[in-house]
């Protein structure tokens, strides 16, 4: 990889192999052109997140089985969309380093980002259910009244909340949050971004949002989505608090203590990988290409969610196992 392109990430260590081979030098030259004609970080999410939420009228189209040629393409144009928002998402994290344009609203814009995408396009897909359900039905030897389609988008319904509310948005913000993680022992607390919820909540009520009401709605969820973080990482935060009392300042983290945790979770990094955008959505696309997306909700509740409990699991066995070292000290 170009140096420069380089110097835009936050770390190799935490980008999977598409990312750090195609999505980030691909970003890196639009940062470039973003920052030619000072477009602000900020902008460029937002973009994003309408392009990504846009692409949610072609997926709630049939594809090849149940429209032809016709909704073949338009579910490709969906993807190449949603496709597009994520480049644009790698991109202004890119554009804030390479241009020292970071903010607070940045940081919780770019995690809300895929939730803006998701939200819409699920919606999208629970409706093509509805529309489209022969295959389904087929399997199930269901007969196609209008009762039963009722029934069984009802059901496609649930599953899709599970799916969303449980599956993507618990497994994304865990992956996040490993990955600052892991830069904050590598890099320092000014080499990450791991944020937590006394530090946010303080900065939500000693902040005068007059005219800002809009940021302030961002804040209070970013709030609560730290909180969820550190909620299911409750060794990580043993450790964290073990440190604090220990050495006072996270700066002064012995190098062994920094070099173990780097041990421990460089590995795990290729696991945290699939629960972010590449891995996951490669699944959705092929299952609305194949006109069977219903089942993208079942892989990501029970596939995704056993990637999600493995990763997890690990990380808080390793988390323990120093968090005890520094205790029998």
């Amino acid at each position: 990889m170009n140096e420069k392109i380089y110097q835009t990430l936050k770390s190799a260590e935490t980008e999977d192999w598409v990312d750090y081979h195609i999505v980030r030098p691909f970003s890196y030259y639009w940062a470039r052109f973003f920052a030619r004609f000072n477009i602000h970080p900020n902008t460029v999410t937002i973009w994003s997140m309408i392009i990504g939420a846009a692409s949610c009228v072609f997926f709630a189209h049939g594809s090849f089985y149940y429209e032809g040629t016709k909704g073949l393409i338009l579910n490709i144009i969906g993807i190449l969309l949603l496709v597009v928002a994520d480049i644009l998402d790698c991109t202004d994290g890119q554009l804030a380093r390479m241009t020292n344009k970071k903010s607070r609203l940045g940081r919780i814009l770019d995690g809300a980002s895929g939730f803006t995408w998701f939200i819409p396009i699920y919606s999208a897909l629970v409706y093509r259910f509805y529309i489209h359900h022969d295959i389904e039905f087929g399997w199930l030897g269901l007969s196609d009244t209008p009762t039963t389609v009722w029934i069984a988008t009802g059901v496609v319904f649930v599953m899709a909340l599970i799916s969303g509310l449980m599956g993507i948005a618990g497994q994304q913000r865990l992956a996040d949050y490993y990955i600052q993680t892991h830069l904050f022992f590598l890099k320092g607390e000014k080499g990450s971004e791991l944020d937590n919820s006394v530090q946010q909540q303080e900065i939500l009520e000693n902040t005068d949002w007059t005219g800002r009401k809009f940021e302030k709605v961002f804040q209070k969820s970013y709030v609560d989505y730290t909180k969820r973080q550190e909620k299911v990482t409750p060794q990580f935060q043993r450790l964290l608090s073990l440190l604090k009392e220990k050495y006072g300042s996270f700066d002064n983290i012995p190098q062994e203590v920094r070099d173990e945790f780097h041990a421990h979770s460089l590995p795990l990094q290729k696991w945290n990988a699939l629960l972010t955008f590449n891995f996951r959505c490669s699944w959705l696309f092929l299952f609305c290409l194949l006109d069977i997306p219903v089942m993208h909700f079942f892989f990501e509740s029970i596939v995704m969610g056993l990637i999600w409990l493995y990763v997890n699991r690990r990380h808080e066995s390793f988390c323990r196992q120093i968090a005890d070292k520094l205790e029998a000290k």
